[in-house]
C-alpha cells in the first residue's frame, strides 16, 4: 500500500464536540505526470481516502484548556496510533501532520489556545516522527473564513467545478459551487459571487491560488464569512436562556415547543424523570410551528448592518445570486436533513418534503419516539430528543437567514444551458446539484470535509510552476489589485514543489532556494541510485586502497623503513617522559606497529634501543682523553635540563646525546627502569648519579672488557650497538655491577 508514488497527509479536525483524524494519499506530481491524459493534467492532483483512514473521539481538545498537559497522553494518542497503522514506516518521516482547531477552541480565552497549541506541538514532535517543521503553520486555532474556504476548496474539487469548469455552466459563466457548514459552535458560508458582486465587492474577497497538474496557475475569488455562536449547540443554550427570559425566575417548569411532547430535560438537556424541586427543568410540548417562531430571534435579523447586504446578525455578505450559487451542505446541514427524519434517498433538497417530515416527527409524544430507537446504535436518544430544535434552527438559518429559495413553495428562473453541456448538466441534476441547496456527505464516496480542501491545497503547493511561470505560491489572502506578487496577509500552503527527500527550501512559504533540474527523477529513485551507486563504488575503493598498500609492503625493506620512522616517533615522544615501564608505556602505535612490521621489542624487564636510518652519525660517540687512551662515553645530565650536553664547566668531551639507561634501586630485575645518565667529568670515566654515587658507564658489549670495578682502559673505536644495563645494589650502599650472563 506505500509505494514510492505514494505522499500521505495527516490532519486532526479539532471541533468543539471532538477532534476527527483524516489520512488522505495523492500520487506524488512527479509520478502523476508520467503518462497523465490532457484532462489531467488541467485537474488538481487526485487525494484518495478510505473509511477505515478516518477516527473521531470526544470530546475535543477545548476541554483540556486548563489541563493542557493532558491533552497528548489522553486525546490525541489514540488517534496517532491509528494513523501509524495506516501509514507505511517509510513514510513516517515525510507525511506532514496538522492540527487545526476550529470554534469550540476559539472560544477558549486567548491564553488558553496558545497553551494548547504550544502543548500539542510539543507532544507530536517529542512522540512522533511526522513531518512538523512548523508549529505555528501546522498547529493552529483557524479562523472560521479560513474553514469556510477550505470547505469551498472541497466541494468544488470534488464536484469538478475545478477540473472541468466548462461542463459546469450554471449560467453567466459560472461554474463553482457555494459551502455551507454549520458544526456545534459556530456556522460558515463561502461561493464565488457573480461578475457584477464580485467587482462591486472586491475588497470582500480572498484570492485562492492554486495550481493544476501540468504547473498552470489558476485563481478564484471567493468571498467567505463566520458565525461564532451560530453553530447547533451555542444555538441552543442561547435559545434556552431566551426561553428563562420569558418566564418568572420562581418558575421551575418552563414549556418548551422544540422538545417532543412529553419529554422532561435538565436545561443543559439531560432527560430526568422526577425533577428536584428546586431545580428548573423543560417540558416538551412538541408544537413545531410554535418552535419555528421561538428561534427566529436568535438569526439576529434586527442587528444594524454597517455594510449592505447582510444577512445574520448584521454581518456583510454579497448579494448571493441563486440563478448561478448553487450551495453544498454538510455536517449538520446533512445530519438535521437525513438524521431521524429519513430522507437518505433524496436527490435534492424540498423544503416543503422536509418540513412536513419534521411537523409529522416532533408531534409524536417522547414515549412513541424512544420505543422506535435503535439500543445499541450511538447516541440515538440524545440526537432523537434533539432534532426537532436542530430542524427548526436549520430552517431558519437555511430560508430566513442566508435566503435559500424554499423548494417546492418559491419557483426559481430556469437555468440558461448551451447544448454542448446538457449532458454534464443532466447528469448533476441527478445528483441534486443544480438546486439552490443540497445536504450532503460523501461525494463519489469521499466525505465532505474542510480538511480535505486544506489537503488539495497542500498538494497543490507539490507541484512544480509551469516553465514561464511567475513563481506565485499557492495559498490565499487578500484580494488584492496592486503590483503586489503576494498579499501581505498571504497564507501559504505548507508545501513546496520540490521532489521528495530533496531540499524544500522555506517550508513556510512554498519557496525553495536553489534550482530544480533534477525534476524530472523521482528524488526516492534518486536516493535508491545514489546509495547503490554509492556503495558499489566505496567497496571497490576500498578493495583498490588495500591491494595497493599489500602491493607496495610486499618488500621487507619497505616495511621495516616504515616501522622505523614510525618507531622513531614513538620514542621521541616518549622520550620527554624521563621513565621507561616495561610493557606499560608502550603506545598502541607501537603495538600495532611491531604486530604488522615483524620488529623486535622488549620483553620482561630488557629495554631496546632501533636507531632510525640516517642518524647514525648523529649517534656517534666523540673521542675523549682518558688515562689508558681513548674511549668512548654515554654522557647526558639526568636532569629535565639537560637532556642533551651539559652546562659549560661541567661537562668536557663529547656528549653523545644518548640516555644509558640503568636499574632503578629497591627493584633488581624486578624494579622499575629509568633513563641513568652521566657525563664526564675531567676526562675521566665515572660520574655522580642522581643519588650522588659513583658510577661506571663504560659498556661491557662495547668495550669487550668485564666490568671490575675498576678503571680500564679502552681500546679502539666502535659505534654503539646497544645499551648496558646495571644495577643499584639493594642495600643503597656502593654500586656493584650487573654481570653479563
Amino acid at each position: 500500500m506505500g509505494g514510492k508514488k505514494w505522499r500521505w497527509g495527516v490532519i486532526l479536525d479539532a471541533g468543539s464536540s471532538g477532534t476527527r483524524l483524516h489520512i488522505y494519499r495523492w500520487k506524488d506530481p512527479e509520478k502523476a505526470l508520467k503518462g497523465a491524459s490532457k484532462h489531467d493534467l488541467a485537474s488538481l492532483p487526485k487525494l484518495m481516502t478510505e473509511k477505515i483512514w478516518t477516527k473521531k473521539i470526544r470530546p475535543g481538545i477545548s476541554t483540556f484548556g486548563e489541563k493542557v498537559d493532558q491533552v497528548g497522553p489522553d486525546h490525541l494518542q489514540s488517534l496517532i496510533d491509528h494513523a501509524l497503522e495506516i501509514i507505511p514506516k517509510d513514510k513516517i518521516r515525510d507525511t506532514p501532520i496538522f492540527l487545526m482547531a476550529t470554534a469550540g477552541v476559539r472560544l477558549l480565552p486567548a491564553v488558553q489556545q496558545s497553551a494548547l497549541t504550544r502543548e500539542v506541538c510539543y507532544y507530536l514532535r517529542s512522540n512522533t516522527q511526522f513531518s512538523l517543521p512548523d508549529c505555528d503553520m501546522h498547529i493552529q486555532v483557524i479562523k472560521g473564513e479560513t474553514e469556510g474556504l477550505y470547505g469551498w476548496i472541497a466541494s468544488n474539487y470534488l464536484l469538478g467545478g475545478f477540473d472541468n469548469p466548462d461542463k459546469h455552466q450554471h449560467g453567466k459563466g459560472h461554474h463553482t459551487y457555494g459551502f455551507l457548514d454549520m458544526g456545534g459552535a459556530s456556522a460558515q458560508i463561502a461561493f464565488a459571487p457573480n461578475a457584477t458582486e464580485a467587482e462591486k465587492h472586491a475588497d470582500d474577497l480572498k484570492l485562492l491560488r492554486l495550481r493544476t497538474l501540468d504547473g498552470s496557475p489558476v485563481e478564484y475569488k471567493v468571498f467567505t464569512t463566520t458565525w461564532l455562536g451560530f453553530g447547533v449547540n451555542q444555538a441552543r443554550e442561547s435559545y434556552v436562556e431566551s426561553l428563562e427570559d420569558l418566564y418568572p425566575s420562581s418558575s421551575t417548569e418552563l414549556p418548551d415547543p422544540c422538545l417532543p411532547k412529553g419529554l422532561r430535560t435538565t436545561l443543559d438537556g439531560v432527560p430526568v424523570k422526577t425533577p428536584k424541586p428546586k431545580n428548573t427543568t423543560l417540558i416538551g410540548t412538541g408544537h413545531f410551528d410554535e418552535c419555528l417562531k421561538k428561534t427566529y430571534p436568535l438569526l439576529g435579523k434586527d442587528k444594524p448592518c454597517s455594510d449592505n447586504p447582510c444577512l445574520i446578525n448584521g454581518q456583510h455578505v454579497p448579494a448571493i445570486d441563486f440563478d448561478v450559487n448553487h450551495f453544498i451542505g454538510v455536517s449538520e446541514y446533512w445530519h438535521t436533513t437525513h438524521g431521524v427524519f429519513g430522507g437518505k434517498d433524496d436527490k435534492a433538497y424540498d423544503f416543503t418534503t422536509y418540513q412536513k417530515r419534521v411537523k409529522d416527527y416532533c408531534s409524536q409524544d417522547w414515549t412513541s419516539i424512544s420505543k422506535g430507537l435503535n439500543p445499541k446504535k450511538e447516541h440515538a436518544a440524545k440526537n432523537a430528543q434533539e432534532a426537532c430544535f436542530k430542524a427548526s434552527w436549520l430552517i431558519n438559518v437555511l430560508h430566513d437567514g442566508i435566503g435559500v429559495p424554499r423548494i417546492g413553495m418559491e419557483d426559481l428562473p430556469q437555468v440558461n444551458v448551451s447544448k454542448g453541456t446538457q449532458g454534464a448538466l443532466e447528469h448533476a441534476k441527478e445528483k441534486g446539484f443544480l438546486e439552490p441547496f443540497q445536504a450532503v456527505d460523501k461525494i463519489d464516496g469521499i466525505e465532505v470535509s474542510w480538511t480535505l480542501g486544506k489537503m488539495v491545497l497542500y498538494a497543490a503547493g507539490q507541484v512544480p510552476p509551469k516553465s514561464g511561470d511567475d513563481g506565485y505560491p499557492v495559498g490565499f489572502g487578500s484580494n488584492v489589485v496592486s503590483g503586489k506578487a503576494v498579499p501581505d496577509d498571504f497564507q501559504f500552503a505548507g508545501s513546496s514543489w520540490r521532489p521528495l527527500g530533496g531540499d524544500n527550501g522555506k517550508h513556510h512559504n512554498g519557496t525553495v532556494g536553489g534550482d530544480d533540474d533534477d525534476w524530472d527523477l523521482d528524488a526516492e529513485d534518486i536516493l535508491d541510485r545514489a546509495r547503490t551507486r554509492g556503495g558499489q563504488m566505496g567497496f571497490w575503493v576500498f578493495l583498490g586502497l588495500v591491494g595497493l598498500v599489500m602491493w607496495w609492503f610486499r618488500k621487507r625493506e619497505r616495511r621495516m623503513r616504515v616501522y622505523s620512522r614510525v618507531r622513531g616517533l614513538t620514542r621521541r615522544r616518549r622520550s620527554h617522559t624521563g621513565k621507561y615501564v616495561p610493557g606499560g608505556n608502550r603506545s598502541p602505535l607501537t603495538k600495532l606497529t611491531t604486530k604488522l612490521f615483524g620488529g623486535r621489542s622488549s620483553s620482561g624487564g630488557g629495554y631496546e634501543r632501533v636507531m632510525e636510518e640516517g642518524e647514525l652519525d648523529r649517534f656517534e660517540l666523540g673521542d675523549v682523553a682518558s688515562s689508558s687512551g681513548s674511549g668512548e662515553y654515554s654522557d647526558e645530565d639526568s636532569s629535565s635540563d639537560h637532556s642533551r650536553g651539559s652546562k659549560a664547566g661541567s661537562q668536557f668531551g663529547r656528549s653523545s646525546g644518548l640516555a644509558t639507561p640503568t636499574a632503578t634501586s629497591g627493584g633488581g630485575l624486578g624494579g622499575g627502569y629509568g633513563f641513568e645518565t652521566v657525563t664526564t667529568v675531567g676526562g675521566g670515566m665515572s660520574a655522580l648519579n642522581r643519588s650522588g654515587l659513583v658510577v661506571r658507564t663504560d659498556s661491557r658489549e662495547r668495550l669487550n672488557l668485564p666490568l671490575s670495578g675498576g678503571v680500564g682502559g679502552v681500546t679502539g673505536r666502535r659505534s654503539r650497538a646497544g645499551s648496558p644495563t646495571r644495577m643499584k645494589s639493594p642495600l643503597g650502599g656502593g654500586i656493584s655491577p650487573l654481570d653479563d650472563r
